[in-house]
């Protein structure tokens, strides 16, 4: 069986779905079969998104693509540093015309 990706817009609505056949009386096992998940997959979700509502989840969602972007601007910077750092240790005061026009 081919795997679906759900939007969290998607989540948040089935585990309110879930809520409300469980306050109706519904065991756990039951109302998550109704909604075509197992039950891992269920109690992943309310770890995840559980106290959240759709606003939230869509903010939560652009946080975390701003945060990878922000991570990947961070480790591109600190590799120029790391580059720049490792020419200029030798490079820069090494060569003879350099030495000379610092000492006049």
């Amino acid at each position: 069986m081919a795997r679906k990706r759900h939007t969290a817009e998607e989540i948040v609505a089935k585990l309110r779905q879930v809520d409300v056949l469980m306050a109706q009386g519904r065991p756990v096992a039951e109302a998550v079969r109704s909604i075509g998940v197992t039950e891992v997959t269920y109690y992943r979700w309310r770890n995840e998104y559980g106290g959240l509502k759709g606003d939230q989840v869509k903010r939560l969602k652009e946080l975390e693509t701003e945060n990878a972007r922000l991570r990947r601007a961070v480790s591109d910077l600190t590799l120029d540093k790391l580059i720049l750092a490792e020419a200029a240790k030798g490079n820069v005061w090494s060569a003879p015309s350099m030495q000379e026009h610092w000492k006049g």
